[in-house]
């Protein structure tokens, strides 16, 4: 598939430039995240818009198959050494609560809950589409809870509709205000819901099944 054969809408309603995103570094490789008390989110949240601002950056970008740091911060990703979850499936986009969100490509909800829990997704949205005959699902974490009324399964959003927003903490998931954008080629049986993140062991099956959403969203700080 040559996904640059597709003309996909930007989903935060404008293209991501290096004029406005910056890419932020959750990897062990930071060392200014030892410092950082990330169990807080008052904290974390003042750490990740402070880099934001003093760039003059409107949103940040988190990396596509990026092993993390911050994900001890939760117990939602740990459960024994060996099956811990560090590593990132999907894009972030760091942003103010309440950014508008929008249908990259023509599709229909598939599933919709609350991921209720400290570091879980909160609010998540999962679209199907079909792209040259073939099932495309994509899934929007860390939302407004406001975005879940009224919606239905099976109700189609054109590409370039809004589709839901940016969530507060706590209701989000208590994160810094961020979009959660995943890729999956099969969600198996699940619904509302599909990992996020990904331990080293299990990597070489999600990487085939989570494409890079980049593909979609053409971030080009993500390419350096």
């Amino acid at each position: 598939m040559n996904w640059t054969d597709f003309d996909f809408f930007p989903i935060m309603g404008e293209e991501l430039t290096t004029e406005n995103t910056l890419k932020l570094d959750f990897t062990e490789n930071n060392d200014e995240l030892k410092s950082v008390d990330i169990s807080t989110t008052e904290v974390f949240n003042r750490y990740v818009f402070d880099q934001l601002n003093d760039e003059n950056k409107k949103l940040g970008i988190g990396g596509y198959l990026e092993k993390r740091a911050i994900y001890r911060r939760s117990e939602v990703f740990a459960t024994t050494d060996s099956d811990f979850r560090n590593i990132h499936l999907g894009i972030d986009i760091w942003t103010e609560a309440g950014s508008q969100i929008f249908a990259p490509l023509n599709g229909k909800i598939h599933s919709f809950q609350d991921n209720v829990g400290f570091g879980n997704y909160g609010p998540t949205i999962i679209l199907e589409h079909e792209l040259e005959g073939k099932k495309l699902y994509s899934l929007y974490g860390h939302l407004f809870q406001n975005d879940l009324v009224r919606l239905e399964v099976g109700k189609e959003f054109k590409a370039g509709e809004l589709l839901c927003h940016v969530g507060p903490f706590p209701e989000n998931g208590d994160w810094p205000p961020h979009l959660h954008f995943q890729l999956m080629w099969d969600l198996g049986e699940n619904w509302g819901d599909y990992p996020g993140v990904a331990a080293e062991k299990d990597l070489r099956f999600y990487a085939e099944n989570c494409p890079d959403p980049n593909l979609i969203l053409r971030c080009p700080c993500l390419d350096s």
